[in-house]
C-alpha cells in the first residue's frame, strides 16, 4: 500500500514540475516577445516622439536632436576651390566691409581702413544642412560653418587724438549658422526669383587684436573700441533678422527686405533674493535690456544701491522685426563704478511665447548661462511686464477714446475756438504722450497664513498701502491675535500716473512701543487699467509665507500732454 502511495505522489510532483517548467518558458517566450515588440516601437520612434516621451529639460546637456544633413562632399569640393576663392573674393569683400567698419567705428576712432585682407590657406568648413519647413512660397536652408582660419588682416587706424595704429588680426576662430531663403518660387529656370541670405546664429566669434610691431595694451580703449565696431557692424549689417536680398531674375522684392513688425513694451517692475556680488555692504544693481544687442539698442534702467530686492518700475519699448525668432534679452548687473559691471544673472523670453495685446505676467529664475537655460543655483528672480502689439493689432492703451470733462471742453475752446460740445478724438494719442489720471479703489480683504511674530504664537495685523509716486498712504485697522486676518476695507487713491505707478502694501505686527515688519506686496497698475477691476491673491515677499486678498478698481479719468 505505502508503494502505491509513494508512486502516485512522486507521479503527481513530476506532472507539477512539468506544467510548472512548461508556463515558465511560455511565460518567458511572451516577456521576450513584448520586449521585442517594444525595441521595435522605440527603433520606428522620431525625433518628435523621443522628447514628447522624455521632455527636454530631463536630458543632460550634451544630448543635443540634430537634423542636420552632413556635407563632407561640399567640404572636399571647398577645400580644392579655396585657393580661387580667396583670390577671387578678398578684394570683393574687402571693399564690401570697408564702408560698414567706418560706419559703425566707435566715437574714439577717426577712421578704420582695411589696408590688407587676405582669407588664408584653410577653408571654412560646413558641419550641417538643413531644411526650414515653411509655406509653399519659397525654400529656407540654414548651413553651420566653422571656419578656425589663417587670414591676413591688417587694419589702418587713425585715432581721435591723430595717432595712426597699424592693427593686425590674427587667429580668428567662427562657428555661426547661415541662413538662406530661396524666395519666391517661380515657373523659370532657376525656378526661385531672389536670394537672401543672413547669419542666423553667431555661436562663436573669437579674434586676437595685434599692433604691427607693439603692443595694444599700452593704448587704453582703442581695442574695446576695435571689438565694439566689429561687433556692432556684424549684428546690425548680416545678423538675422537682417537679410541680404540678391534678385536672381528682375523683379520687385521689397517684401523680403526687413520690415519692423510690432511693438514690444516692457515693465521691468523689480528682482528679489539677489546674489550678493560684495564683501563688504551689498550690490548695487542695474538692468540692461535687449533685442538686438546693438549699442544705440540696449536699454539699461537706474542703479539701485546697496539693495539686493530692487524696485525700478520702469518702462521700456523696443521694435520687432521677426516675432517668430526675436528674443527679449534681461541682464542684471551689479554696478562697479569705473571698474567693470559683475554679472548677476539673466532671463531670455521669446516673443512667440507672449499672447498679442495682452500683458504678461511674469516672475522669472536668473541663469548664468542663458544658451543653456539650467542653473541650480539661486541667483534671484526679476519680475516683469510683457505687451507684444503686431502692427495691425490694436493697441489696448492706444485705441481707447475718452471724452473731455467739461471744464477742459471750456478750455480748449476758450484756447482756439473750436466747439467744446465736441468729443476729442485721442485715439491718434501715443501711449507716451498719455497720463492714464484716475482713482484707485484698493479693497484689502484678508490676509492668509501669515507668519509668527508673538511670543503667543499669534500676530495683530496691519496692512500699510502706499502709492510709490505720490507716496499717498492708507492703513487698516489692525486685527488681534489672527494669522488669517478679515479686514474688508476700501481705500480710494487719486492716481496721476496710472501707467507708471505702483502700489505696495506692506504688513505689520502691531506691538505696544511699535511695529515689525511681516512683508510686502508690490503691484503695479497695469492690469486695473486693462481690466477696470480684477481679485488677486499676491503672495508676500520677504515672508516665509503668507498672502494677501485684494480687490482692485480702476475709474479713469485721462488727460494728454501737448505735443
Amino acid at each position: 500500500m505505502g508503494f502505491f502511495f509513494g508512486l502516485g505522489l512522486g507521479i503527481t510532483f513530476g506532472v507539477g514540475l512539468v506544467v510548472l517548467f512548461v508556463r515558465s518558458e511560455n511565460a518567458r517566450a511572451k516577456s521576450r516577445g513584448d520586449l521585442a515588440a517594444t525595441v521595435a516601437s522605440f527603433a520606428k520612434m522620431t525625433v518628435e516622439d523621443s522628447r514628447k516621451v522624455l521632455p527636454g529639460e530631463y536630458y543632460p546637456s550634451w544630448v543635443v536632436f540634430s537634423q542636420q544633413q552632413k556635407l563632407d562632399w561640399l567640404n572636399l569640393e571647398l577645400t580644392k576651390i579655396w585657393p580661387f576663392v580667396n583670390e577671387a573674393a578678398s578684394e570683393l569683400i574687402r571693399s564690401s566691409v570697408e564702408p560698414i567698419l567706418e560706419q559703425y567705428k566707435a566715437g574714439v576712432l577717426a577712421s578704420l581702413k582695411l589696408s590688407k585682407l587676405t582669407l588664408g590657406t584653410v577653408a571654412p568648413q560646413f558641419t550641417g544642412v538643413s531644411i526650414i519647413e515653411s509655406d509653399d512660397s519659397g525654400v529656407i536652408m540654414e548651413l553651420e560653418m566653422q571656419w578656425d582660419g589663417n587670414p591676413s588682416i591688417i587694419l589702418d587706424i587713425q585715432t581721435a587724438l591723430g595717432l595712426a595704429l597699424p592693427i593686425q588680426v590674427k587667429n580668428v576662430a567662427f562657428t555661426g549658422v547661415f541662413r538662406l531663403i530661396f524666395k519666391p518660387l517661380v515657373d523659370v529656370l532657376p525656378c526661385f526669383g531672389a536670394v537672401s541670405y543672413s547669419l542666423r546664429e553667431k555661436k562663436k566669434l573669437d579674434y586676437t587684436l595685434k599692433v604691427v610691431g607693439g603692443e595694444l595694451s599700452s593704448i587704453p580703449g582703442v581695442s574695446d573700441a576695435i571689438e565694439d565696431t566689429i561687433h556692432d557692424a556684424i549684428e546690425d549689417s548680416i545678423t538675422w533678422p537682417v537679410r541680404k536680398v540678391i534678385p536672381i531674375i528682375p523683379g520687385d522684392y521689397s517684401d523680403l527686405e526687413l520690415k519692423p513688425v510690432g511693438t514690444l513694451e516692457v515693465k521691468l517692475v523689480q528682482a528679489m533674493n539677489l546674489a550678493n556680488k560684495e564683501l563688504i555692504g551689498k550690490s548695487d544693481p542695474f538692468a540692461k535690456l535687449f533685442i538686438r544687442p546693438l549699442r544705440n539698442r540696449i536699454k539699461r534702467s537706474r542703479t539701485i544701491s546697496n539693495d539686493l530686492n530692487p524696485v525700478w518700475n520702469e518702462h521700456f519699448e523696443f521694435v520687432v522685426e521677426d516675432e517668430t525668432t526675436q528674443q527679449l534679452t534681461v541682464k542684471i548687473y551689479d554696478d562697479e563704478g569705473v571698474q567693470a559691471s559683475e554679472y548677476m544673472g539673466g532671463v531670455v523670453i521669446k516673443i512667440k511665447d507672449l499672447q498679442p495685446c495682452k500683458v504678461t505676467d511674469l516672475w522669472l529664475k536668473l541663469l548664468k548661462d542663458l544658451e543653456i537655460q539650467r542653473d541650480r543655483k539661486d541667483r534671484g528672480q526679476v519680475h516683469l511686464e510683457l505687451l507684444y502689439c503686431p502692427y495691425g493689432m490694436e493697441n489696448p492703451f492706444a485705441v481707447q477714446k475718452f471724452a473731455m470733462t467739461s471744464l477742459e471742453k471750456a478750455l480748449k475752446s476758450g484756447t482756439n475756438g473750436s466747439n467744446g460740445s465736441n468729443v476729442a478724438d485721442t485715439s491718434t494719442h501715443k501711449k507716451k504722450d498719455v497720463i492714464v489720471r484716475g482713482v484707485l479703489s484698493v479693497t484689502v480683504i484678508s490676509a492668509e497664513d501669515l507668519p509668527v511674530m508673538d511670543v503667543m504664537g499669534k500676530s495683530d495685523p496691519f496692512v500699510v498701502l502706499t502709492l510709490k509716486k505720490t507716496e499717498a498712504k492708507n492703513k487698516t485697522r489692525v486685527v488681534n491675535d489672527s494669522l488669517n486676518p478679515t479686514w474688508n476695507q476700501t481705500f480710494d487713491f487719486v492716481v496721476e500716473d496710472g501707467l507708471h505707478d505702483m502700489l505696495i502694501l506692506e504688513v505689520y505686527d502691531h506691538d505696544t512701543f511699535g511695529k515689525d515688519f511681516m512683508g510686502r506686496c508690490i503691484m503695479t497698475l497695469t492690469r486695473a487699467l486693462m481690466e477696470g477691476e480684477y481679485q488677486d491673491s499676491p503672495a508676500l515677499e520677504k515672508a516665509k509665507s503668507g498672502k494677501l486678498n485684494v480687490h482692485l478698481k480702476w475709474t479713469p479719468q485721462p488727460i494728454f500732454r501737448e505735443s
